[in-house]
């Protein structure tokens, strides 16, 4: 609705972020993040309420209908503060300012994310959602915004004192130690440690609810692959197996949500995230190499159809979400009634209903959530196409429903990810096509997102906004050292650097080491955090680990491979205090501890064999594995192992080279099997 008074108009009409679109015809003042909303803050003298969500967030939308569309709630927030709203998706360095604060608080983050702050951006107090009215032991928001309001006016000093002491809490720390460099030892601990955590039963770790954790099961992975143990790949098998029979995915359209509210992977929150379904195909397809599960290429495959079919944007890129609410409930979109089975399927419904868990009575609030938990393994290839051509049918009754909306920005580190699993899968699965999505998107982010400022990290209606942060150069650089792998193509490289000396010169705490999270020209941030924990995803700073080592091999110099080894370092108190949220950290070691290069020596008239050696290389189960085909070894780098080896007998000659040694020369493609395998263990 619009609102009454100038005074309080509401600022968010010419953004682009579809969550702030979201909000501008709320009758609050909002303002989006900048300069001009501190300014107005410190000259009215009035405390700031930020709050940060994103356009696929469920209870975002609760506190939205519930609060910032009532008039009441919306008059009282305009007349005590300056108000502020976030996409936290496209500006994830504040959001990571202002839940750290809230941590810090001794409070559990989650979205919405509610903070008041001092008119110079300072946080004081805060919490998530907060309800209408007061319950479960939560003050209703009403009461919250009277209360902080109260503090800032009555105890201005406290306040003061409060916000700095917090604010030096959240910002980047001198380390009291320097982390120890990883070591086999410290690996198998961990992995050992982890093991007592899983959930053998139902996948994932114990309890609910329950993410898909990448940083964990990738850790895993590696570390199974690297000590041989049956235990630690385990554990990633029958998370991936949950996971791709759960009612966590769409059986009928592909595609994953974001958790699991239970133990069983049943019931999502129904949002689709881009970097999830990234993470886990990439997962899936590591793990494919080694057990050739056909569960896992089956799975990857529908996740490529699905991003296609519902998440293409601008220019051939990949939109960031999809909501979890359509209609205005959770997950109806998603869910069937028995009646509506059978009115579809007819003969086929018992046949259907036997292997997606469907039942008059429904497993989710009286629907069904397909799913296949109770029948997890694949059936023959008849069955298999039976359960195709039902999908099918009830895919194209749901396809009239009301679609859930879709966030269409493009954001510069989750396309990134997604450019690289593509380019992985590509390749695994000889499907050239996925290669080319991968190059298409990258070359539209490299044209349309990249300025002479640097990449920027999100992009929507031919507008670039919010320079990029350390996630965005990590997760770009790491999609062309993959293009690179896969394409051979130098220019892949090209890119990677320039981006690297950019990333060098603006983000590299050149005192203790590691990348701040924002570069150093920006202004609008009251401090430049610095961390190395993972997330939902990968942290930038250990992607940046593996990235700096693949650069060091191709490149030889020296000072990849020492920024690798002391970012790792700078961050050894927290990973003291907390080793699992640095897991990412701990596994990019294995690429310092082991570095493997594969170098490929061909001529011009046998570039068709290098390939052959290129492909079978590819379908070993080898992460952090550098692949190059060059004419001569002296165009190597000085330094690496490989420099001053020849062809032999003028055949297509490799040289598999772990750390600072390199294996005799390998002429039979077979060969190269074993010998790879050899080199990612112990």
């Amino acid at each position: 609705m619009p609102v009454d008074n100038p005074d309080h108009e509401n600022k968010l009409a010419e953004e682009t972020s579809p969550y702030l679109l979201q909000h501008k015809d709320n009758p609050v003042a909002w303002w989006p993040w900048g300069e001009a909303a501190l300014t107005a803050a410190r000259e009215q003298n009035k405390p700031i309420l930020i709050s940060i969500g994103y356009a696929a967030c469920h209870w975002c939308h609760v506190m939205a209908h519930e609060s910032f569309e009532d008039k009441t709630t919306a008059a009282l927030m305009n007349e005590k503060y300056i108000n502020i709203k976030v996409d936290r998706e496209e500006r994830p360095d504040i959001d990571n300012i202002y839940m750290s604060a809230l941590h810090h608080l001794g409070q559990q983050g989650g979205w919405p994310l509610t903070m008041f702050l001092t008119p110079e951006g300072k946080p004081y107090w805060g919490g998530t959602y907060f309800p209408p009215e007061p319950s479960f032991g939560r003050p209703s928001f009403g009461q919250a915004l009277e209360y902080a309001e109260k503090l800032y006016r009555e105890d201005n000093e406290a306040v003061e004192h409060n916000a700095n002491s917090l604010t030096q809490l959240i910002a980047p720390q001198k380390p009291k130690m320097m982390g120890p460099e990883i070591s086999d030892d410290i690996l198998r601990n961990l992995a050992q440690r982890m093991g007592d955590m899983m959930d053998r039963r139902h996948g994932g770790l114990r309890g609910a609810p329950k993410f898909p954790q990448y940083p964990i099961f990738n850790f895993l992975w590696r570390v199974g692959l690297r000590f041989d143990q049956p235990t630690s790949k385990a554990s990633v098998e029958t998370l991936l197996r949950a996971v791709f029979q759960g009612g966590i995915y769409d059986h009928l359209a592909g595609g994953l949500a974001r958790y699991s509210v239970d133990e069983y992977w049943l019931a999502p929150h129904f949002e689709k995230m881009l970097y999830d379904n990234a993470l886990m195909m990439e997962l899936a397809v590591n793990v494919y190499k080694d057990n050739k599960n056909p569960l896992l290429r089956t799975r990857v495959e529908e996740i490529v159809a699905w991003l296609k079919q519902e998440m293409m944007a601008e220019g051939g890129t990949f939109a960031a979400s999809l909501d979890a609410d359509s209609e205005g409930e959770e997950g109806k979109f998603y869910i069937w009634s028995a009646e509506e089975i059978k009115s579809l399927l007819g003969d086929d419904y018992e046949f259907f209903e036997a292997a997606y868990n469907v039942t008059e009575t429904g497993n989710w609030e009286g629907k069904t959530i397909l799913n296949r938990l109770k029948d997890p393994e694949l059936k023959s290839p008849e069955d298999e196409a039976r359960l195709k051509t039902c999908r099918e049918k009830l895919l194209k009754t749901r396809g009239k429903r009301i679609r859930p909306d879709l966030d269409d920005k493009v954001l510069a580190d989750w396309n990134g990810m997604m450019i690289t699993s593509l380019t992985m899968a590509g390749e695994c699965f000889n499907q050239p096509d996925w290669i080319e999505m991968a190059k298409t998107a990258y070359r539209f982010i490299q044209s349309n997102m990249n300025t002479t400022d640097g990449l920027h990290h999100s992009y929507r209606l031919g507008k670039i906004s919010s320079p990029a942060v350390t996630s965005d150069y990590a997760q770009m650089i790491r999609a062309s050292l993959t293009l690179y792998k896969v394409t051979s193509e130098r220019a892949f490289i090209d890119q990677a650097l320039t981006w690297l000396d950019h990333l060098n010169k603006e983000f590299w705490c050149t005192e203790y080491g590691g990348y701040f999270t924002t570069a150093a020209s920006r202004s609008d941030v009251i401090i430049r955090g610095k961390s190395g924990a993972d997330e939902a995803t990968p942290n930038g700073n250990a992607v940046m680990v593996s990235n700096l080592m693949a650069l060091h091999l191709i490149t030889g110099d020296m000072d990849h491979r020492e920024k690798a080894i002391k970012t790792v370092q700078c961050f050894g108190n927290m990973i003291a205090k907390n080793i699992f949220s640095h897991i990412g950290l701990i596994t990019a070691g294995i690429d310092i501890i082991n570095p493997i290069h594969l170098v490929i020596l061909t001529a011009d008239q046998e570039e068709e064999i290098a390939k052959q050696m290129k492909e079978l290389a590819s379908t070993v189960a080898a992460p952090g594995l550098v692949i190059e085909i060059i004419s001569q070894s002296d165009s190597l780098p000085e330094g690496s192992p490989a420099k001053g080896m020849k062809r032999v007998d003028e055949k297509t000659t490799a040289y598999l080279c772990s750390g600072e040694s390199c294996s005799p020369p390998i002429t039979n493609q077979m060969a190269l099997l074993p010998a790879l395998k050899e080199a990612v263990q112990v």
